[in-house]
């Protein structure tokens, strides 16, 4: 007598054009609106450390930018999770999923524990770099209480992934907005001493930003416990896998430093254009922002085609995967065009709200600004597609190679062509920007063809009436 097959708790796969254009955007809207609302933390901080103080934001600025970086490299382990548990879920392996969340928590926890303490004694770092004695020391105090921050928020990009890939976004969604809610109060309240509270400065913002991270990780694990039994996800937490922890650790790695090496191409064109003057300084940061929040939509898009990637992985279906990827290829163009559409028709209602009309320089902001975004616009499709090409390598379990060609096209593309763009030709911060642009359509090219040569590889996996599914694949593909 043959066994069952065991069951998938995912739904089926969709098939024709909008059920597929369906799934996809069920999956991916939640995630978009997590990434927006994480974002609006961010700009929430700013906000109110900039009435309260402008050395206290500029010491705020300092300590985030390499928290992070930290972060970013650390939350690779937590990504992995995303398509490890969406091909083990598909294959009904609940106790692969159990494990992989496991190890996951355990690489995320080891690594904060190592970069914790020199985030206690980080004045001396800033001071070397040559910032000033009163900012680093503001830095120093912010990050003595928000390093702790580290934990929970490599926890939440855990849960995150795993609820994601179980196709359970929406929580992920209202506890992002949650977490956003809890900044603002406590934020107003701690900084500034409203409602009784002291007032705080810095470490008020820090207390708010500890307290989000917190409040995540606790709504999202009471989620997981209480709606996702199946998995017992805690239970044993202290038991070691090690081949899954390799596994994790192998894929998690480049996924954390491909992070690092785009996020350092932003920082480094900052810096060059900072060469050039506060104006277009000023330019750039709206820019960036603005098209920060343009990409929130393709990294949800993205996440989305990870975890579809992984399901077609899981279930042994290259037809499913190529299908899946053409789908999400479709939608990210969508985005992409849309978002550039809005920059190039209303590109001074954009910018108007990040200006004060009677500063002098605003006109000239403005003008910088308008142009920075008519460039914004060209990268729009390129910056989409290459993200959506990491999302779906990372769901085949593909992250060294594209580590290494998002690496070169970043730094040695992009940057070069932006820096001989920007200063020996004499462009100024669109020569910059269009570095940008070359070097994110290099990677878009070379990880796009990476994966429809991979996808090409994948060997039909059938599971035979009443037979057995195959176990979830315990190798990458390359």
């Amino acid at each position: 007598m043959t066994s069952a097959a065991p069951q998938s708790p995912l739904p089926p796969p969709a098939r024709g054009l909008r059920g597929q254009i369906a799934t996809l955007m069920v999956l991916a809207v939640p995630l978009i609106g997590s990434n927006l609302a994480q974002m609006a933390v961010g700009i929430t901080d700013t906000v109110m450390l900039g009435w309260y103080d402008v050395t206290a934001l500029a010491a705020v600025t300092l300590a985030n930018s390499v928290y992070f970086l930290i972060f970013l490299v650390g939350s690779g382990f937590a990504w992995a999770v995303m398509p490890l548990v969406a091909e083990a879920a598909e294959s009904g392996d609940e106790q692969q999923v159990r494990r992989v969340t496991r190890m996951a928590l355990w690489l995320s926890l080891a690594y904060a524990a190592i970069f914790i303490p020199p985030l206690m004694i980080s004045e001396r770092m800033f001071l070397a770099m040559g910032q000033e004695a009163d900012v680093s020391a503001l830095a120093q105090d912010y990050l003595r209480i928000n390093g702790f921050a580290l934990v929970p928020a490599l926890v939440v990009v855990v849960l995150k992934s795993l609820l994601s890939a179980v196709e359970r976004a929406g929580i992920v969604l209202w506890a992002t907005l949650a977490g956003a809610a809890v900044n603002a109060v406590a934020n107003y309240a701690l900084i500034f001493g409203n409602w009784g509270a002291p007032e705080l400065g810095v470490r008020g913002a820090a207390i708010a930003s500890l307290s989000v991270g917190v409040v995540q990780a606790a709504l999202l694990a009471l989620y997981a416990i209480r709606r996702l039994p199946q998995f017992d996800l805690f239970r044993r937490l202290w038991r070691p896998d090690w081949p899954v922890l390799g596994r994790v650790l192998r894929l998690g790695a480049p996924i954390g430093l491909t992070s690092f090496a785009e996020a350092g191409l932003f920082s480094a064109s900052a810096i060059m254009v900072g060469w050039i003057g506060a104006v277009p300084l000023a330019a750039h940061g709206v820019a960036m922002l603005l098209t920060g929040a343009a990409f929130m939509l393709q990294v949800g898009l993205s996440q989305a085609a990870t975890v579809r990637a992984g399901r077609a992985l899981g279930r042994g279906d290259p037809a499913g995967l190529r299908s899946g990827a053409r789908i999400a290829i479709l939608m990210c163009l969508v985005f992409a065009l849309a978002s550039a559409a809005l920059f190039l028709a209303a590109p001074e209602l954009l910018i108007m709200g990040f200006l004060d009309r009677a500063e002098p320089a605003a006109p000239l902001v403005m003008a910088a600004g308008v142009t920075l975004l008519a460039v914004a616009a060209l990268f729009q499709v390129v910056d989409g597609m290459q993200a959506l090409a990491l999302g779906l390598l990372r769901g085949i379990q593909d992250t060294a190679v594209p580590m290494v060609l998002a690496s070169i096209s970043y730094w040695g593309i992009g940057l070069p062509v932006g820096y001989l763009l920007g200063f020996p030709l004499g462009h100024g911060a669109p020569g910059v920007w269009f570095g940008l642009v070359v070097g994110l359509a290099c990677a878009a090219v070379l990880l796009m063809a990476r994966f429809w040569w991979l996808s090409a590889r994948i060997p039909v996996t059938p599971v035979p009436p009443g037979g057995t599914a195959p176990p979830a694949n315990a190798r990458p593909l390359a």
